[in-house]
């Protein structure tokens, strides 16, 4: 197979910003969030997440009217906003206000929906249903859905850039980076490139994990970092531990994202199930086997939690959410 070359370390780990510190606002008080239950903290930030993204996305009443529904509905009402919690959770282990991690993790979650309904169009994976509900191509059309997406994308780098939180120019600057390299070519973009090239192809286990380190693990990295740095003058070695984190449990998501394809049903997962199967495409699942894949999957995030064996309760939230990436049912 002819493979895209692309260097696994695309996303390179930034060293912290030297700049003059600012007063970050804290919101919910977040320390007094340590002691919420995951189940309330996550949910606490999902609806959080909701209000952040419905207040930054264009109303559906300005012109263009038609492409500012799509966008909405590409985005809202619907998702796990695992990205978005990630985000949350390492900006929590590094100090970071929760303020200050909202608009990031924004625009992590623009890009992630923008790829969806780029997935989902005829010309990619032509899928007719995302998160329960009809993709948005076939919602309004073909042309809608590609300019829905384009105009996500663009949202997201605006949202940074022109966020009131961060102050500093440098900080948003680093992000942008960060986002943009796990957008394009050498991330998420890269992979699904190679995704289309592969499809029928058998692939070998380092082909399929190269594939994925970039389509689905270089967003996921993202998400961590942005909300990492989302503190001015986070601690090094945090962000150290989040970024090996990070890219265990993102790799993770993907391999179960395999074993539901191949186990869970259309209504439990929201959108087709065995469509990787019937595209005739390689997963960990055909690849490992059923049982095999389950076992990377465990041992993906025993890295994971190793990254952050040096630390307390302040990583709990991120051992939190790994746990829940690996035992989600959808």
């Amino acid at each position: 197979m002819n493979s895209v070359e692309l260097d696994p370390s695309a996303i390179p780990l930034l060293e912290p910003l030297v700049v003059d510190p600012v007063q970050l606002i804290p919101v919910d008080q977040p320390d007094a969030s340590q002691n919420e239950p995951f189940t309330i903290w996550t949910s606490n930030r999902q609806n959080r997440m909701e209000r952040v993204l419905d207040k930054h996305l264009p109303a559906k009443n300005i012109a263009p009217e038609k492409l500012h529904e799509a966008m909405r509905y590409g985005v809202l009402g619907g998702g796990k906003r695992v990205r978005a919690l990630l985000s949350y959770a390492a900006g929590e282990f590094c100090g970071a206000a929760m303020s200050a991690v909202d608009v990031p993790a924004a625009a992590v979650e623009l890009i992630h929906a923008y790829s969806l309904v780029h997935d989902d169009l005829p010309c990619m994976d032509d899928d007719d249903l995302r998160r329960g509900k009809p993709s948005t191509h076939i919602q309004f059309d073909e042309a809608t859905a590609l300019l829905a997406g384009d105009a996500l994308q663009s949202l997201a780098f605006l949202l940074i850039s022109q966020d009131s939180v961060l102050k500093s120019a440098g900080q948003k600057v680093q992000m942008l980076h960060i986002l943009s390299l796990a957008s394009g070519s050498r991330g998420m973009a890269g992979g699904q490139a190679i995704d289309l090239a592969s499809t029928g192809l058998p692939l070998a286990r380092e082909e399929l994990e190269h594939m994925h380190i970039h389509k689905t693990g270089a967003l996921i990295r993202a998400a961590t970092l942005l909300g990492a740095y989302s503190n001015l003058n986070v601690d090094p070695d945090k962000v150290k531990a989040v970024d090996h984190f990070s890219k265990s449990i993102g790799l993770a998501f993907q391999v179960v994202d395999d074993i539901l394809d191949a186990e869970a049903d259309t209504a439990t997962l929201g959108k087709t199930a065995n469509k990787d199967a019937d595209n005739n495409k390689s997963t960990y699942v055909t690849i490992l086997g059923l049982r095999a894949a389950k076992q990377l999957a465990k041992e993906l995030h025993e890295n994971a939690l190793a990254a952050l064996s040096f630390y307390g309760a302040e990583a709990d939230r991120l051992r939190e959410i790994a746990q829940y990436i690996i035992q989600r049912s959808y």
